[in-house]
């Protein structure tokens, strides 16, 4: 099954600056595909909400943002695709913000969001260069990147948050 909200939001998109993908999309709860669990499609919006509650020193992960969503809306799980993307989209439009002259007090914080093992994330702006950059600007010790696995947030289970 295929939701229209969510390859609505894809495909009209184009052409839009990250501001107003932020802004886009209708929220909904399905079935999945195999029609046993509610599944929740949220709005990038939904997660930008969230993420502004974190605040200077703390982190949440992908997990519990997820966890927080499906309580809120009555979901068994919120669609892990569609949380990477809208993931992206608030970090992008919160770059824009910062390149048309806010300061990162008044943006999004992305960069506080990691993996649920405590991984940067290489699809966010500037990859996981940038994120650990902004990370270690606010204290956080980091485990530099080991071959293929990127840096990673040293002593994460003292720095996450409840949400």
């Amino acid at each position: 099954m295929r939701n229209s909200s969510f390859l609505g939001v894809i495909a009209m998109s184009k052409g839009k600056s990250w501001r107003e993908k932020l802004q886009r999309g209708e929220r909904k709860v399905v079935e999945d595909p195999r029609g046993r669990w509610l599944m929740l499609i949220p709005r990038p919006l939904d997660f930008d909400r969230l993420i502004r509650k974190v605040p200077q020193r703390k982190l949440v992960t992908v997990k519990q943002l997820r966890e927080h969503l499906d309580r809120d809306f009555d979901a068994d799980f919120t669609c892990p695709l569609v949380t990477g993307i809208f993931l992206k989209i608030v970090a992008q439009a919160a770059e824009e913000e910062r390149g048309e002259g806010k300061k990162a007090s008044e943006v999004t914080p992305w960069w506080r969001v990691v993996k649920d093992d405590g991984s940067l994330n290489p699809k966010f702006p500037g990859g996981t260069a940038r994120q650990s950059e902004l990370l270690a600007a606010e204290g956080h010790e980091l485990i530099p990147a080991h071959g293929k696995y990127p840096p990673k947030v040293r002593n994460l289970k003292d720095v996450v948050m409840s949400l």
